[in-house]
């Protein structure tokens, strides 16, 4: 998959979808590692430590540093985190959010902006404290 032909991208969560866009510029090689391993499956959970957000788990090695890091990401910037302190995974911010983990904050690249971040994120919330952990796809436009 040629990441430079890859504009957008899909973030289904359950039976939410939101479009968004990779932020290249940011995050370039944090975004390559992303592309290559899409489309991305797996299960989402809602943050324990980090407020109202939502997490995935990457079963994986993310061999890349950090890019821009920020532990303070706005709704609808997703953080990639290579893993350290605490496990790789993915957060989605759905409102306030401090990246955070049992161990203590953490910073992570922010590899994709949903484009649409109003109040349609807090839906992400509502289904994941009413229902549990979701289905969760990331996958090319």
């Amino acid at each position: 998959m040629n990441a430079a032909s890859i504009p957008e991208v899909i973030l289904t969560i359950g039976e939410l979808t939101f479009p968004g866009r990779f932020e290249r510029q940011m995050a370039p090689k944090a975004v390559e590692w992303l592309i290559k391993r899409l489309p991305l499956q797996g299960t989402a959970l809602h943050a324990r430590w980090s407020g109202e957000a939502a997490w995935m788990p990457l079963n994986l090695e993310v061999d890349v540093d950090p890019e821009n890091a920020t532990a303070y990401p706005r709704p609808g910037q997703l953080l990639l985190y290579p893993g350290g302190l605490s496990e790789p995974e993915l957060l989605i911010p759905y409102g306030a959010c401090v990246f955070a983990s049992r161990g203590g904050q953490l910073s992570g690249s922010h590899v994709i902006t949903i484009s649409d971040h109003d109040s349609n994120l807090a839906r992400i919330g509502d289904l994941l404290l009413g229902s549990g952990a979701q289905p969760l796809r990331l996958e090319a436009q």
